[in-house]
């Protein structure tokens, strides 16, 4: 399968690119695509689907953000990853209509030949449930190895009575009046690429092509009740606070055999008590006593997995970061190839009260010359906060 390019280059925009030069560049090279202006143009089409998909995505705030953050990687994984995309014709056809001013097809006569597609229009629109968002909290354990999930979701669930047809009644439905059963009404004005058909939703029976005329009693002709759906889910090794998971088909649902709503699973993070996230690496603040920082010595520390014992080298500084390799968090969608460190920033415990006893040991090393610093360990100090500035 051939690389995708990037959905920037794919329309000729930059990545700054605001929603209306999207829109425009968008539109220009789907006109010149359009499959009725390229008959049995392969290339053509599939140059029509390739600018289709990059608009689908950059236009969606979330997914535009969602790309920009992990690239072709974020879009993939349908039903418990970062959900992609995939446009087919018909995905096209009824998501950018309005781009055109209505019936993307009719501006130029409608899709006819192409695989039968102008006919499908006239079919009676499909219900879609609204999507559902809900806040996951994960250990640190948890996003390093990713983990397995259960949970309990309240949401719109098929009415179990009329089993989402809105009536239990075999003539509890008539045909609409205004559009005849199509779901569409059609209006014709003149443009620039001549005479358009400009379909809309019938406003009589919101698309479906049917009138309730004996609601359902248990939900009133809704078709859907509320309910509570357990659903099962894997969250990837690396995730971070404020990414989330698609899971196509799980939000509410929609009557008559309409598709589900999604469900967007936010992930939040617990605070753990030892550890502080930067990144991919993980932070551990260490307080030794001013005798381990003289002399040295082995101590312990906690990390995700456990516990580990570090060396602390004789006349150590507070302040100096002492660095496990690949003992941080992995990058996400890398499979742990890609790991974070975790940083030991050392600091010296100094007491602020004193017995009597310290205190006259405090005093029997003020004269020492090994305690006093020198104008070179100042210039030290110096340069490091030079370089940290930098």
């Amino acid at each position: 399968m051939a690389e995708k390019r990037d959905y920037y280059e794919v329309l000729g925009v930059a990545k700054n690119a605001t929603d209306e030069e999207l829109k425009k560049a968008y539109r220009k090279l789907a006109l010149k695509y359009h499959p009725d202006k390229n008959p049995g143009d392969k290339e053509a089409e599939e140059r029509f689907k390739e600018v289709s998909e990059a608009y689908a995505v950059l236009s969606d705030k979330d997914k535009r953000a969602r790309y920009d953050q992990f690239g072709h990687a974020g879009m993939s994984g349908a039903g418990g990853g970062f959900s992609g995309q995939g446009m087919t014709m018909e995905d096209i056809f009824s998501q950018f209509g309005d781009i055109f001013g209505g019936h993307f097809g009719s501006a130029f006569g409608g899709f006819g030949g192409f695989g039968g597609f102008g006919g499908s229009r006239q079919q009676q629109a499909v219900v879609k449930g609204s999507d559902l968002r809900i806040k996951l909290k994960l250990t640190l354990k948890e996003i390093l190895n990713g983990v397995e999930k259960r949970l309990k979701v309240r949401k719109d669930v098929v009415c179990h009575v009329c089993h989402g047809e809105c009536t239990t009644s075999a003539d509890g439905r008539k045909t609409c009046s205004q559009c005849h059963g199509s779901g569409v009404v059609t209006e014709v004005s003149n443009t620039f690429f001549g005479a358009m058909r400009t379909q809309t939703t019938c406003p009589s029976c919101g698309g479906t092509g049917t009138i309730i005329t004996q609601p359902c009693t248990h939900c009133h002709g809704r078709g859907v009740e509320r309910g509570e759906e357990e659903v099962s889910f894997r969250v990837p090794p690396g995730v971070a606070k404020g990414m989330h998971l698609t899971l196509e088909g799980k939000g509410n649902a929609a009557p008559k055999g309409g598709i589900p709503g999604d469900l967007y699973v936010i992930i939040d993070e617990e605070e753990d008590k030892n550890l502080i996230r930067n990144g991919n690496d993980l932070i551990y603040n260490l307080l030794i006593p001013i005798s381990t920082a003289i002399e040295g010595g082995e101590v312990e520390i906690p990390t995700i997995t456990g516990r580990a014992r570090i060396k602390v080298e004789p006349g150590t500084q507070p302040g100096k970061i002492l660095r496990l390799r690949n003992k941080g968090l992995p990058e996400v969608n890398t499979g742990g190839s890609v790991m974070g460190d975790l940083l030991v920033n050392v600091n010296v415990f100094i007491p602020r009260t004193l017995n009597d006893e310290e205190r006259k040991l405090v005093s029997s090393i003020k004269g020492m010359q090994g305690f006093k610093p020198t104008e070179s360990d100042r210039a030290g100090l110096d340069r490091k906060y030079r370089d940290m500035l930098r």
